[in-house]
């Protein structure tokens, strides 16, 4: 029991989770989003960007193995620990951040949601008015969702085009958001 819990495969776990957690975190962080889609580069249009991150891949390994679902389990948890570590980097008081990450919590599962839906039904109407909703909700209309859900559109099958194998083994790739419409 103590080799599983401080041997090799604990580290191994770790190393897989923290290259998985670094890709998915570069690619909300590419400049395109925030320069050329007007994606609010603030506390909360990065939160955004990285749950949409997060979302897909969650959405890619949803229907995978065991340990797949998993390895999905471990980066949403690293994912919840790094917002309630920004909150407390913000200036958020140990009795406010409970309450914010419950907020949070609940608006990324809703967000999530939506987005699964509109990408089963392939509705990219829907899709389109979920990211204006979540991400840009002082505006009515978003001139930009139309490309960041063809960015999404490609992720969904770019994620799908890579072996499950390759996942859990620390190797993920996101396209680029420059890419789109080209």
């Amino acid at each position: 029991m103590f080799k599983r819990l401080f041997g090799r495969e604990r580290h191994s776990n770790r190393i897989i989770a923290d290259a998985l957690y670094e890709e998915i975190v570069a690619a909300a962080r590419q400049p395109h989003f925030y320069s050329q889609w007007n994606v609010p580069d603030t506390p909360l249009g990065r939160f955004e960007m990285l749950s949409l991150h997060m979302f897909l891949f969650q959405h890619r390994l949803h229907a995978e193995s065991a340990e797949a679902r998993n390895i999905a389990q471990v980066l949403i948890d690293e994912f919840f620990l790094d917002v309630d570590h920004s909150l407390r980097e913000l200036g958020i008081s140990d009795v406010g951040v409970p309450k914010r990450m419950k907020r949070l919590a609940k608006m990324y599962y809703g967000r999530t949601a939506a987005y699964a839906d509109a990408i089963e039904r392939q509705d990219d109407a829907a899709l389109e008015a979920a990211l204006c909703r979540n991400i840009r909700p002082d505006q009515e209309e978003w001139a930009e969702s139309p490309q960041l859900a063809a960015y999404v559109k490609a992720a969904v099958e770019n994620l799908a085009s890579q072996p499950v194998e390759a996942i859990c083994a620390g190797k993920v790739h996101y396209p680029q958001a420059d890419d789109q419409g080209k």
